[in-house]
């Protein structure tokens, strides 16, 4: 089969669409570098992994295997309504919170929509609406690598039909704190869908200033839907859970009519109900990872390389500016079994994303690190 016959059948916006860069498995890194012991650090997963609960909530679906899923969710619904307040109704589940942002742009955009989000940031967030043939407005930040307020408050103001705000922001670590999120409300017209993504919600809670975005939104008339997910702080990113969170039951009703009929399997419904019931399990993970992040980021600055910055981070991972392009140190730290994220959007082609692992693999960075960056001019 010709390749031309086949991109002659596809949409116009899907063939210059990029692939997102979801990186190497440890599989991939053991067989091309011949290493015994990887360091995953750059999917920004749990190091301490799930509540042990999972575990024994998974122990007997074997024998449930032949049945379809809840379509709906029902259960995990309930549940996380009433943690936050909310009616079920106003709760969407889906595999992983991509899932969602993908509803949202094929529930919501037409051609021509606009779409506000930030570079560098999470890829799905310009992939998704390019899929739609939107168009993507990406702000760029200061130079000392925080949002541009200003910036993002005279963007909104203009109208766009979603704004995608990632609160803290994927890859960098920085936030909107409560008076600068008030800010951004007030400068978003009424017809404008805010989106808020907090898939690090549970380690930016920890910040100082970190807003109360539920109840800030609750308090203004604009449609809004914050997400969330079980992969970061919940440990249980191997069985893609996310959640968001609606102002109105009408919105998750249009999602409803876009998603896939069973998009949340069994296993992955029973694993977030365990997990979303040990909630101190959690707690007690975030809290270490906090404590190791800022552990982390005080090391780095003493090793005084060079042109080496960090950005602060609200999350559970590090953005690098390494001051040389990131492609030779990256590759080197695969030979060494670590592998962490190389940013590749223009601009940022010197920094690499860390995600902070257990102690060990955190001295396996940094031992490495200051090893590649002596001898790298």
């Amino acid at each position: 089969m010709n390749p031309s016959t086949i991109h002659a059948l596809a949409r116009p916006e899907v063939s210059p669409l990029p692939a997102y860069n979801a990186g190497l498995s440890s599989d991939a890194v053991r067989a091309r570098y011949g290493v015994a012991e990887v360091a995953r650090l750059a999917s920004n997963e749990n190091p301490f992994g799930a509540s042990p609960a999972v575990g024994r909530a998974l122990a007997g679906l074997a024998s449930q295997l032949n049945h379809y899923p809840d379509a709906n969710s029902t259960a995990l619904r309930r549940a996380i309504a009433g943690r936050v307040g909310a009616e079920p109704g106003q709760i969407v589940i889906g595999n992983g919170s991509e899932d969602i942002l993908q509803m949202l742009c094929l529930a919501l955009l037409s051609p021509g929509d606009r779409v506000l989000t930030q570079r560098p940031g999470f890829g799905l967030h310009e992939i998704f609406p390019r899929m739609m043939n939107a168009e993507v407005q990406a702000l760029a930040l200061t130079p000392a690598l925080e949002f541009d307020l200003d910036a993002w408050c005279e963007a909104l103001a203009r109208g766009p039909k979603i704004a995608m705000i990632a609160n803290p922001s994927n890859p960098v670590g920085c936030l909107f704190d409560a008076a600068a999120f008030e800010r951004l409300l007030a400068a978003t017209p009424a017809g404008t869908l805010l989106v808020i993504d907090e898939a690090y919600v549970e380690y930016a809670r920890l910040a100082p200033g970190f807003p109360d975005a539920l109840a800030a939104l609750r308090r203004q008339p604009r449609p809004w839907i914050v997400l969330r997910t079980f992969s970061k702080g919940w440990g249980l990113a191997g069985l893609r859970v996310g959640y968001g969170i609606a102002s109105d039951a009408a919105l998750v009703q249009l999602l409803d009519r876009v998603r896939t009929p069973f998009n949340v399997n069994h296993a992955a419904q029973t694993a977030a109900l365990a997990a979303w019931g040990d909630e101190p399990f959690m707690d007690h993970a975030v809290a270490q990872t906090v404590q190791m992040r800022a552990a982390l980021e005080a090391q780095l600055h003493a090793l005084a390389l060079p042109g080496l910055r960090v950005a602060p981070s609200a999350a559970n991972f590090l953005f690098i500016d390494l001051g040389r392009p990131n492609g030779p140190v990256h590759e080197a730290l695969l030979a060494r079994g670590i592998i962490v994220k190389p940013w590749k959007e223009p601009g940022f082609e010197h920094f690499i994303r860390v995600s902070v692992g257990t102690p060990d693999e955190n001295r396996r960075f940094l031992c490495a690190l200051r090893e590649i960056l002596g001898a790298t001019p």
